[in-house]
């Protein structure tokens, strides 16, 4: 709770300096972000499971000649959701992304922590291509928080519990807000 009021504070300092210097542009803006739930999970433990780690493996092709619309997409920021006691499953599913890319992993929020996360990113200096890991059961909070309907993306709004091969695809224009109907889900499609 204390990690989160902290981030408030600071995420509101810095929307007030940036309104005082006139920037009324958001770190969404011109931004696409895609979102994987975390790869699959072992029979008991935080980490990955065989097939959780070739899935994570494969991530370092994949999203280096990702196309969304015959454009590429290579990420330039990394998010995961903070490691828990439970999982460490959302960092361990980009980690060798991040070692290919030279990229850190965000993981300053936790799982429920998805307006936090949105707020910093709305409100930071990032890059423009955001590939987020996150828990699947909340998978429709972080997708609500980034202003999209997880009820039209995703059956009765839950990411089904047996769904790894999902993308959630969202646009945001150059006042960074979310651009209507960009909202998709792309099935992946991993070697092997």
């Amino acid at each position: 709770m204390k990690r989160l009021v902290l981030a408030v504070l600071w995420i509101m300092t810095l929307a007030l300096s940036a309104h005082a210097a006139g920037d009324t542009t958001t770190g969404l803006a011109d931004t696409t972000v895609l979102i994987v739930r975390h790869g699959e999970k072992p029979d008991s433990g935080p980490g990955l499971s065989p097939q959780g780690e070739a899935r994570a493996q494969a991530y370092v092709a994949y999203f280096q000649t990702f196309m969304l619309d015959g454009v590429p997409f290579r990420p330039d920021m990394l998010v995961a959701s903070a490691d828990s006691k439970n999982s460490a499953r959302e960092r361990l599913t980009l980690a060798p992304l991040s070692e290919a890319l030279k990229l850190p992993i965000d993981q300053r929020f936790a799982d429920r922590e998805a307006q936090g996360l949105v707020a910093a990113l709305a409100s930071e200096t990032h890059g423009k291509s955001i590939l987020i890991a996150w828990h699947h059961g909340q998978l429709f909070k972080l997708i609500k928080a980034f202003g999209a309907d997880p009820k039209a993306l995703l059956p009765n709004g839950k990411w089904p519990d047996d769904e790894f091969n999902w993308v959630v695809v969202l646009r945001f224009d150059h006042a960074g807000q979310l651009i209507p109907d960009s909202a998709h889900i792309v099935e992946e499609k991993l070697p092997g």
